[in-house]
């Protein structure tokens, strides 16, 4: 099997896909294609969106139905700062290369945002500002160096002490790094969206189709499906999420368990500017209103990702979310509507696995392991977009999968 087969979520997400309307699964081709994409999740999506304007001939294929693996687990914020702060990269890199890594980031996601607005895509964006509240990771003090390395290298972030965060925002006084430029989604929908524009581009959608080998030949890479079929392709991506292609994907990039609650719709908003609001702990609360308002709160990761003891947690850890939140919000009460575990990818710098695979010619990662899962989709569609153009992007070597 090419890659691990996970049950990668339990519970009840908001986005609906238990009743979303799939789209009629396309004939497997009779003829090769320019690229074959292995995963229809927002990963997928957002690479067929992409390669397919760029006039290449897509294919993708997925042993379930688009969208209902992690892309329907997402909390799906769409941040450019990572989950390893800027000032621990630079000391490990130098503030140049640590800068250039998030400077890129945070360009890609802005351009995402673009992208969708351009493409009409009804993806539910909702922009906001994200706030980065002081925790056993970051001090106050802490915080405040962070926000000068922001600020100093272009980044859109300034410092806030507790009482201005509290004024500003209404929730409890922490220190903080309030940021611009970020927003949130309907994850799903917006994967829908983007397979939708591939398709009208003539890009093929085929499901359930399990992969099952890759193996090169002099016109790329064949690709052989469980019953025997077989797509050979000029170049192969890998966007099967955090169903890892263990032959490809280094060790570096772990599998983690995440944990998270939902309101009602029409909650929101119990704080100001819609803001998505995280904190320099491990493991750290994240919060965001969507665009129903429905308040979404997580986090409690747990280094672990059997999926019978992930779903054996998930009372308890829903029950230490909500208690997080509430004093967050100042005592107010919360009442959950829904909560779903799911599995997570990390890895050390939290950066993404993006690049040439080096043990196969023609096939590529697109692996958002590291905390920002669909912001490191936009970056791979960027940088599979310039390889598989011929051109070398100049960023590529800092996202390679085989870094560590």
């Amino acid at each position: 099997m090419l890659t691990e087969r996970l049950d990668l979520r339990t519970g009840d997400t908001p986005w609906d896909d238990a009743t979303w309307n799939m789209p009629a699964a396309d004939d497997l081709p009779r003829s090769g294609c320019d690229v074959a994409i292995v995963g229809s999740g927002i990963t997928g999506a957002i690479l067929a969106e992409r390669l397919s304007a760029d006039g290449h001939s897509v294919v993708v294929l997925d042993r379930r139905s688009p969208g209902l693996g992690s892309t329907a687990a997402s909390t799906a914020q769409i941040m450019w700062a990572m989950d390893v702060p800027l000032s621990e990269l630079a000391d490990r890199l130098g503030e140049a290369e640590a800068t250039r890594r998030w400077t890129r980031v945070h360009e890609a996601v802005a351009r995402f945002g673009e992208r969708l607005d351009r493409l009409q895509i009804d993806s539910g964006r909702l922009a906001c500002p994200t706030v980065y509240l002081e925790g056993p990771e970051l001090d106050a003090a802490g915080l405040e160096r962070e926000a000068a390395l922001h600020g100093r290298n272009g980044l859109p972030s300034r410092f806030l002490d507790a009482r201005a965060t509290a004024e500003r925002f209404d929730i409890e006084p922490r220190a903080s790094i309030v940021s611009a430029d970020g927003f949130a989604l309907d994850p799903v929908k917006t994967c829908r969206g983007l397979l939708e524009r591939a398709r009208q581009r003539g890009a093929v959608l085929c499901y359930p189709q399990n992969v099952a080998s890759i193996a090169r030949t002099s016109a790329g890479a064949c690709v052989s499906l469980e019953g025997g079929a077989e797509i050979v392709a000029r170049h192969v991506v890998l966007a099967t999420g955090y169903e890892k292609a263990e032959l490809f994907l280094p060790p570096a990039f772990k599998l983690i368990s995440t944990f998270v609650i939902a309101t009602a719709p029409g909650v929101a908003p119990l704080w100001r500017e819609n803001a998505m609001i995280w904190e320099a702990a491990d493991p750290y609360l994240y919060v965001r209103a969507d665009a129903d308002g429905r308040i979404i709160a997580g986090g409690e990761d747990e280094d672990l990702c059997d999926p019978l003891r992930r779903d054996e947690l998930l009372p308890t850890k829903a029950g230490l979310i909500t208690a997080k939140l509430q004093a967050l919000l100042g005592g107010h009460e919360i009442t959950v509507d829904r909560t779903w575990a799911a599995t997570f990818g990390t890895s050390p710098d939290g950066l993404p696995a993006i690049g040439k695979a080096a043990n196969m010619e023609n096939v590529w990662l697109a692996a958002g392991f590291g905390g920002n899962g669909i912001a490191f989709s936009a970056l791979a569609s960027e940088l599979l977009s310039a390889a598989l153009g011929g051109k070398r992007d100049p960023d590529e070597a800092c996202f390679d999968p085989y870094r560590f």
